[in-house]
């Protein structure tokens, strides 16, 4: 009996996930232990500076920065790729970044639908590993709640999803964020309740702070994560409440929190700048550019 012939739509995602399975970025491939060879950071941006633009603009930017890995979240449509992407538009975005010699390691994961019921929260997530395989993305970066009542169906919701990821080569994490989740430990906390090793931290220093009020510093917060880290969102903060600005410019002591990092078991993997000061796009790809030069300087 002959096999059919496979769909468009079929293909597409066929051939995504396989390349999606050489580009996977494991816990293991992003957090490797004291066998981790120097040099094998993967410092990027996220596209978030140029929220205002279409994504294309941010990648265009980011490339010309110098980066080779970009990081998804918002654009002028909203956020790249969320629970309502299709597979065949996941392809389309990673085949813009290929175009640009641009990996994607994390992506921004957005909503999902607990609030409605824990299988609605599910199916959201298995839509986010879909279209992670498929364009191909390393991680999906989850923000938590901060709503109480919802907190516990989130966590089943990603629970139930992390074998399903791994299955697909797609890593899922938890950044500092707001609600039970703004620090180290609280991180750590969630993590451990999980208990899925494909469920790990993305360490945000800018955020120990904001969600702080700039009391906790996150050369502290940084010492409570040894094992856990995958990735790090690279954000600075001024009081008394302000992210947006360039790494290196701001009250993190950055040389700290990697020292910590480092220690911990952080060793490599990616790096990915989330916000630069604002500007016109030829400011923002000055700033972009200095914070390349600011996060390559910190891993010599």
């Amino acid at each position: 009996m002959f096999e059919r012939s496979l769909t468009r739509r079929e293909f597409l995602i066929k051939t995504a996930v396989v390349s999606a399975s050489a580009a996977w970025l494991s816990p293991g491939a992003l957090a490797q232990s004291a066998s981790g060879q120097a040099g094998s950071w993967m410092i990027g941006c996220y596209t978030r500076p140029w929220a205002k633009h279409e994504f294309r603009v941010a990648f265009d930017a980011i490339a010309e920065a110098g980066f080779k890995h970009v990081g998804l979240m918002s654009s002028s449509n909203g956020l790249i790729i969320s629970a309502k992407t299709t597979p065949e538009e996941a392809v389309k975005v990673g085949e813009e970044a290929r175009r640009r010699g641009l990996t994607i390691p994390s992506m921004w994961g957005g909503d999902i639908r607990v609030q409605e019921s824990l299988e609605a929260g599910i199916e959201d997530m298995k839509r986010l590993v879909d279209c992670a395989a498929a364009a191909p993305v390393g991680n999906i970066l989850m923000g938590g709640t901060t709503r109480n009542e919802l907190a516990e169906v989130y966590y089943k919701a990603i629970a139930a999803t992390c074998d399903y990821a791994a299955e697909k080569k797609v890593g899922i994490s938890i950044k500092p964020h707001g609600g039970g989740n703004s620090t180290g430990p609280e991180c750590r906390k969630l993590i451990e309740k999980i208990g899925n090793r494909n469920f790990r931290l993305w360490y945000d220093p800018g955020n120990i702070y904001y969600y702080s009020d700039g009391a906790i510093d996150p050369v502290d917060d940084s010492k409570t994560v040894d094992g856990l880290v995958v990735g790090m969102a690279v954000k600075d903060f001024q009081a008394p409440k302000d992210v947006d600005l360039t790494p290196g410019t701001g009250m993190v002591n950055f040389r700290g929190v990697m020292a910590n990092l480092i220690n911990g078991g952080f060793r490599s993997g990616p790096l990915l700048v989330e916000t630069v000061k604002p500007g016109t796009l030829p400011e923002l790809l000055a700033e972009a550019r200095a914070a390349r030069s600011f996060v390559e300087g910190l891993v010599k």
